[in-house]
Parts: structure tokens; C-alpha cells; sequence
């Protein structure tokens, strides 16, 4: 399977916490899409994206989130900075998965 392109609107959370994470989470449809393409993961259960937000392209994981039945997007501080986001806003988000498994 090729790569797989999603895009979509969330609001961006602060995980609530000393390491101060910030994140995205997945639409539920999305989540179960990406889900199915992947199939068993390994390690914590991560799916290496690349994800472009704005003008910034970088690569990172999707980390499964139980409490949402869905996945979330880490948003890095750079990031946050370079396209003006903060807690509460809705950010925009293309996201590509290369369509692999672990």
C-alpha cells in the first residue's frame, strides 16, 4: 500500500501534566482508518506521519489514546510558535502515513 494522505480540523489540548504536551486528536473516522491500514504495531503502539500544519512539514507519531478511542498528534513547541497556535485553537492539519505497519 502506497501512502495514505488525511486532512482534517482539531483543537489544540494540553495534556494536563509537568511535561506541558500539546496535541491534536485524530477525527474517530480518521483514527479507525489509519487503525486498519496499520494493522499490529509495536513498542507503545506509535505510527510514524508526516504532518504539515501552516507552512511547517516535520516527522513524528501518532500515539494511541485510550480515553478517546482515537489517536493524538504531539504538537511541538517550534511548531506552536511558527504558526501561532495555542491551547484552544483550531489547527489545521495534513497528515501523511506511508501505509505500513511496525
Amino acid at each position: 500500500m502506497g501512502p495514505i494522505d488525511y486532512e482534517f480540523t482539531g483543537r489544540l489540548w494540553l495534556y494536563p501534566g509537568e511535561a506541558g504536551w500539546h496535541f491534536v486528536t485524530l477525527p474517530a473516522h480518521i483514527a479507525d482508518q489509519i487503525d486498519e491500514a496499520v494493522g499490529d504495531r509495536a513498542g507503545f503502539g506509535s505510527i510514524p506521519v508526516r504532518v504539515t500544519i501552516g507552512a511547517t512539514t516535520w516527522s513524528t507519531s501518532l500515539f494511541p489514546d485510550k480515553a478517546s478511542a482515537s489517536f493524538v498528534l504531539p504538537i511541538k513547541k517550534q511548531v506552536r510558535r511558527d504558526e501561532h497556535h495555542e491551547v484552544g485553537s483550531s489547527v489545521r492539519v495534513r497528515l501523511r502515513h506511508d501505509g505500513e505497519g511496525a
